[in-house]
């Protein structure tokens, strides 16, 4: 290996290093997990992302032009408390599905309108928001009391 490309090949690792240091700062590594909703229509598995640092939940689903069926991102807000969403810069109708610390659904904001400002309130201090297309958690026949399970809620006892 000549010195040039030698130079050239620690670059890249270093550059390697750094993206992947921003991809393990943007996420705690749970993007790409498997959720499922559990309803009295059935169990519905959605594979997620996980927006679970300040950044990543400002994102969200931002931007993007599409969203695959039966996929979703999960926001993990760290603590219980009432939450505002909003569809700024989002380009796709969402369904929000409020979860306590327990993944139990308490409200449903369903087929929110793309790039509207207006705020889509939890009602209730929630944990978690779960965001799929919208139209799916009446596919999937979701209501107040369902059930969402993932590695990051605590199983029920």
């Amino acid at each position: 290996m000549t010195p040039s490309s030698f130079r050239k090949t620690g670059m890249a690792l270093g550059f390697a290093a750094i993206a992947a240091v921003g991809v393990l700062a943007w996420t705690s590594q749970s993007s790409g997990s498997t959720a499922t909703l559990v309803t009295k229509k059935g169990s519905f598995p959605i594979e997620v992302e996980v927006a679970d640092t300040p950044d990543s939940r400002e994102v969200g689903l931002m931007n993007r032009e599409t969203l695959g069926k039966d996929s979703g991102m999960l926001f993990d807000f760290g603590t219980t408390r009432a939450v505002d969403m909003w569809m700024k810069n989002t380009l796709i109708p969402l369904d929000m599905l409020f979860l306590d610390e327990t993944g139990r659904v308490v409200r449903i904001g369903a087929n929110a309108q793309p790039l509207s400002l207006e705020l889509i309130s939890s009602g209730q201090p929630v944990r978690y928001v779960l965001e799929i297309n919208g139209g799916a958690a009446a596919r999937y026949g979701a209501a107040p009391g369902d059930r969402l399970e993932h590695s990051l809620i605590p199983p029920r006892k």
